[in-house]
């Protein structure tokens, strides 16, 4: 996709990394993403492809703004709590780069949506904080075969990876069962998700043009609190009840 003078003056430092160019800056121009929650990591993933310049963002996320939600997510304002996050991660987004269009959906990603909402995008960000939501996403990501970028954190740990079908497994194959110990609420210092954002963000940049190598069959786990990352290799289950066999 052709890009605009206004586009080539925005995008003009980024266009340097060797490997990207034009070329590049332009498939990021057509590509499509959506991203499950526009909380801590994903509203950070949203900031950052926002400013890369992809083309289209659909964020799935329901519910309003609370005072507790301020110390990471960094789409909001104190001034709006109470009224629906998504709208003004939405507004955030357009206001800092007019390129691109921004659709805001205000439903949490579900068995009954998912299908709808994967299969019209280009590559799908997994940043929510509950194992259903994930799943949803995970089986709609395989049956529609869009890659998808999974970030996760839990106080001063966090983990990415990437599933692309047909060349790695999935979240199923990673967890087989919902942790039974998982809670909706959990410890976290902001900078914890904004870290694993920025490199799911990362994630996305590399898979749509094709630079680098993403994080395919690998792990990264980082813990924080003694500054120690890790990469740990993954293998498909094959007889895994969403990909195996596929």
């Amino acid at each position: 996709m052709n890009l605009t003078e206004a586009e080539r003056a925005q995008y003009e430092w980024q266009m340097w990394v060797t490997g990207l160019g034009e070329a590049g800056q332009g498939k990021l121009k057509s590509a499509s993403v959506l991203i499950s929650r526009c909380g801590g990591v994903g509203g950070t993933v949203a900031l950052e492809l926002a400013a890369a310049g992809v083309g289209r963002l659909v964020l799935a996320h329901a519910g309003n703004l609370k005072p507790s939600d301020l110390n990471r997510q960094l789409l909001m304002s104190h001034r709006l709590i109470g009224q629906p996050r998504v709208t003004q991660a939405a507004e955030r987004l357009r206001a800092l780069n007019p390129h691109i269009v921004v659709e805001a959906i205000p439903e949490n990603i579900s068995d009954t949506n998912a299908d709808r909402l994967v299969s019209g995008v280009d590559i799908v960000v997994d940043a929510a904080p509950l194992f259903a939501e994930r799943f949803a996403m995970n089986a709609a990501a395989v049956k529609f075969r869009k890659p998808m970028i999974e970030c996760a954190m839990y106080e001063l740990e966090a983990y990415c990876t990437t599933f692309i079908p047909g060349r790695t497994g999935c979240l199923a194959c990673l967890y087989p069962e919902y942790p039974s110990h998982w809670k909706r609420q959990f410890p976290v210092i902001g900078a914890v998700p904004g870290l694993v954002a920025c490199l799911g963000a990362l994630e996305v940049i590399k898979v749509l043009t094709g630079l680098g190598e993403p994080l395919a069959n690998r792990l990264l786990t980082m813990d924080l609190r003694i500054v120690d990352f890790r990469t740990l290799n993954l293998q498909q289950n094959p007889q895994c009840p969403v990909c195996g066999n596929k």
